[in-house]
């Protein structure tokens, strides 16, 4: 999708989840779209150091690489600081991209299992808006997007702790959405679409998934847009769209049960 990328010229934009998938697109795309310095963010110094390294070489000192790990306040807010120091105190965009997909029954999830993943997929974006927005309500303005997924409409067996987590980041987004928008800070939730990333874990990716590439410019065009939900494919529209229509319960529950006893056989249904 064609977006318009001088809406991120000359701005400065953290990414969490940064070194691979959703996030590195997302990093590249600002890139290229002449965003002044973008910070990437994450949990694995290889993949961290290869990639601000590969893409030092292509866009200079635009580009920094910050190791964090995102489940802990305290990191999050050293890394927030180090971003805005790099950015010389001028942060205008946030993207909370960080989160992994927690598949698995829930009959086998135990109290640490649901921590680990609310720690990751839900604390870890509200501790990067608790740290950037005094920065924004500074400097009058900025944006913030949190990456969420179609589940958080469409609840799909086998997933409840990843269903669960990104609808109350969702459910979270929305409600700041408005609690900020007077002080002129747009804040959002983005669904990536079904994407071709390591979310799928051992799972074959769907022959429909798109390249996070993809995935990523329909984010941007969102961002600029400054869509309340910003939908990275159209299936993820579509499901929202029908999640709570009273007309179509009865074909939900049909559509659910066949990816629910797909799942079961292990094949990777949506």
């Amino acid at each position: 999708m064609e977006y318009n990328r001088d809406y991120f010229k000359g701005k400065t934009a953290v990414v969490t989840g940064a070194a691979s998938g959703i996030g590195l697109a997302l990093v590249e795309e600002l890139l290229e779209s002449n965003a002044a310095r973008v910070a990437m963010a994450d949990i694995h110094p290889g993949n961290l150091e290869t990639h601000e390294k590969r893409l030092q070489k292509l866009h200079g000192n635009r580009v920094k690489g910050l190791l964090c790990d995102v489940t802990k306040d305290e990191n999050v807010r050293n890394m927030i600081a180090a971003a805005a120091t790099f950015f010389d105190n001028k942060l205008d965009l946030l993207i909370n991209n960080a989160g992994a997909g927690f598949a698995g029954p829930f009959s086998e999830m135990g109290d640490e299992d649901w921590k680990i993943a609310f720690d990751l997929n839900f604390y870890s974006a509200l501790y990067g808006m608790r740290a950037a927005l005094p920065l924004m309500l500074k400097q009058g303005s900025g944006q913030i997007i949190n990456i969420i997924s179609g589940i958080a409409f469409i609840p799909m067996a086998y997933q409840s702790r990843y269903a669960a987590t990104k609808a109350a980041l969702n459910a979270l987004s929305i409600t700041l959405r408005s609690e900020y928008w007077d002080e002129n800070i747009k804040i959002s939730s983005a669904t990536p679409g079904t994407t071709a990333t390591a979310i799928w874990g051992d799972m074959k990716p769907p022959e429909s998934a798109q390249s996070p590439r993809q995935s990523a410019s329909r984010i941007l065009n969102g961002i600029a847009n400054n869509d309340r939900v910003i939908f990275g494919d159209d299936p993820d529209i579509q499901g929202a769209a029908e999640s709570y229509d009273y007309q179509k319960q009865a074909g939900m529950d049909e559509y659910l049960l066949h990816v629910a006893r797909q799942r079961r056989k292990g094949i990777a249904a949506v």
